[in-house]
């Protein structure tokens, strides 16, 4: 752990003084394999996954604020956990309750009024972060809204912000509660990728671990890491998503990535899952906010297997190379209803 930390310090410095990107860094400090320039380096990095206390009612700046000074305190302790990206819940800065901006509120759900919102709030507190991602060189996944053009509602969003400091995509959600769609949000249309380190991410949001779809859809676009932000699951619920992430990742021999809420920690805390389903970390299931970091490594024990073997098999089902195998014109086969 100490080794790759001083060597991700490393990378970071010639960054700094070059100006290149972390990537473009990183090629040059990893060591080339011994007697073949051709044989791919080995692929590692840090992934930082976060759990964070959501607040409800985005009316109060002050509340927006102090989101803001939560987001950056907990990136800095992925920085000095030596990660290369760190990833936040849905609704980082603000995840507004449905009764929060309702006009019919505050005791009915209804349409909401985004004017109530204070925008150029949430737009300083967004530019402070980005700020800093650029200034610790840190890649940066954060649950937000994103603001349309009236009348459209807005996005709930993860942006992706680089470790130059600017924003390089946006993933809106896109397959939304009932309440969501009816009162609060606009859909998103499509998935996004990004890469760090040689690694490629997808990104999900919400309820979306309902939707196996989502996850096989980044599977034939070659994401090794889907990055599912939510608020999580609260009272009462069995700890379902966090079930379901274990059966994406393992279904589609990839890791998953799943930030929530701290306040809903006790359910299912935030952590990450390796392409074989299994958890790799969690974050303390007490309520708190934490960060947890994990090594991807795709030359480690169980994942090798997962990522080439179970992956190439499965695509080949899915795309039914098997026809060929198929039995036809056979009454024993037509014949379902006898021994």
């Amino acid at each position: 752990m100490t080794a790759n930390k001083n060597f991700k310090r490393r990378v970071r410095a010639r960054a700094t003084k070059t100006g290149e990107s972390y990537t473009a860094a990183l090629r040059h400090l990893r060591p080339a394999p011994v007697g073949d320039d051709q044989t791919p380096a080995k692929r590692t990095m840090r992934l930082a996954v976060v759990q964070i206390i959501l607040r409800q009612d985005p009316r109060r700046s002050d509340e927006l604020r102090e989101s803001g000074r939560d987001i950056r305190r907990l990136m800095w302790q992925a920085h000095d956990e030596g990660a290369s990206l760190v990833h936040f819940p849905e609704g980082s800065t603000c995840s507004p309750h449905k009764l929060a901006l309702s006009v019919d509120g505050p005791e009915r759900v209804g349409p909401s009024d985004w004017d109530r919102f204070p925008w150029q709030v949430l737009q300083e507190e967004l530019a402070a972060t980005a700020a800093l991602a650029g200034e610790l060189r840190l890649w940066v996944v954060l649950g937000s809204v994103h603001r349309l053009t009236s009348p459209n509602r807005p996005y709930n969003s993860l942006y992706v912000i680089s470790d130059r400091g600017t924003v390089t995509t946006r993933y809106d959600e896109r397959f939304l509660s009932n309440t969501k769609v009816s009162y609060m949000y606009s859909p998103g249309s499509d998935p996004i990728t990004f890469e760090v380190d040689g690694y490629r991410f997808g990104c999900a949001l919400g309820m979306e671990s309902h939707f196996p779809e989502v996850f096989s859809e980044y599977e034939r676009l070659d994401v090794d890491c889907v990055l599912l932000s939510s608020t999580g699951e609260g009272t009462g619920s069995p700890g379902v998503f966090a079930t379901e992430v274990q059966g994406h990742a393992a279904a589609n021999s990839c890791w998953v990535s799943y930030a929530v809420a701290a306040q809903h920690s006790t359910i299912a805390p935030a952590g990450v899952v390796a392409p074989g389903g299994q958890w790799l970390a969690r974050c303390p299931a007490n309520g708190t906010a934490s960060v947890v970091v994990v090594d991807l490594d795709d030359e480690s024990e169980g994942v090798v297997g997962a990522l080439q073997q179970a992956r190439s098999w499965r695509r080949k089902a899915r795309a039914g190379v098997y026809d060929t195998h198929m039995v036809r014109e056979d009454p024993r086969s037509a014949e379902k209803t006898t021994f």
